[in-house]
């Protein structure tokens, strides 16, 4: 029996600590993925961008952090803490939400002045798809706050989720030919190699799951599923007249 309730405990132990592992790994992906093509050319005077393009950068990497020290907190039983952390984090995660429309907002107005109003918008798919996602997943994980197991998982999911950006400008650096990042905005295609890659985070939590609890919990199975479809689905979608009308009624409300 002692031997028994240790394994428990260690069970147990590994599965707290797994999610403060994981949000690690989001810090270095959202840091170091955009080392090269935002942070180093900002030491250097080198990034010029819309002023609303440094403060989503700003957020989204303050989120990142915000992250990990609230696995942090119950991972070493300051829950209470983690709880009352969490209204300050529903808080940044809606101007978040609100700084993602905007920024691509000035994106495509940008875009637009230099010529590549089209492409840009075409490429914006990638960007607002994948935003009602993210904020139906956090929605959910909020309603699920007395469910400790699901809502782990899907604030996990949904930091999977925004790992995609930081991939991609790896993808950028090593993968793309020269001159590339000022050639205008890609085709929407190319968010799918990084946002494949990002998606192994969900497999190798489905693995901790089956270690830990005999099976993948329902959240990475479906709410992976959903996620995938989102991302492959968007690349036809992007290509429509039925997205491009969406896309320049959303660049009207920017004036």
């Amino acid at each position: 029996m002692n031997a028994i309730a240790t394994e428990v405990d260690r069970v147990r132990a590994e599965s707290r600590y797994f999610y403060v592992w994981m949000a690690g790994a989001f810090i270095l992906v959202a840091f170091g993925g955009f080392v090269p093509t935002y942070w180093a050319p900002v030491v250097v005077g080198r990034f010029h961008a819309p002023p609303i393009i440094h403060i989503h950068g700003a957020l989204m990497f303050t989120w990142t952090c915000f992250y990990f020290i609230q696995t942090a907190l119950v991972a070493t039983g300051r829950t209470i803490d983690h709880r009352t952390w969490g209204l300050a984090g529903i808080a940044l995660f809606s101007v978040i939400a609100c700084v993602i429309l905007v920024g691509e907002m000035a994106v495509i107005k940008r875009d637009e002045a230099l010529g590549m109003g089209d492409a840009a918008r075409r490429f914006a798919a990638v960007t607002l798809c994948a935003w009602p996602w993210l904020i139906g997943v956090f929605a959910l994980a909020i309603a699920n706050i007395r469910r400790p197991q699901v809502h782990k998982r899907l604030m996990t999911l949904l930091m999977i989720g925004m790992m995609t950006p930081a991939i991609a400008r790896v993808f950028l650096t090593f993968l793309a030919p020269a001159g590339a990042a000022s050639a205008g905005p890609p085709p929407p295609f190319v968010s799918l190699p990084p946002a494949l890659v990002a998606d192994l985070f969900i497999v190798v939590a489905m693995v901790h799951d089956w270690r830990t609890r005999g099976r993948p919990h329902p959240v990475y199975v479906y709410g992976g599923a959903v996620l995938l479809a989102q991302q492959i689905l968007t690349v036809p979608f992007a290509a429509t007249p039925t997205w491009m009308g969406i896309a320049k009624a959303f660049e009207s409300l920017a004036g």
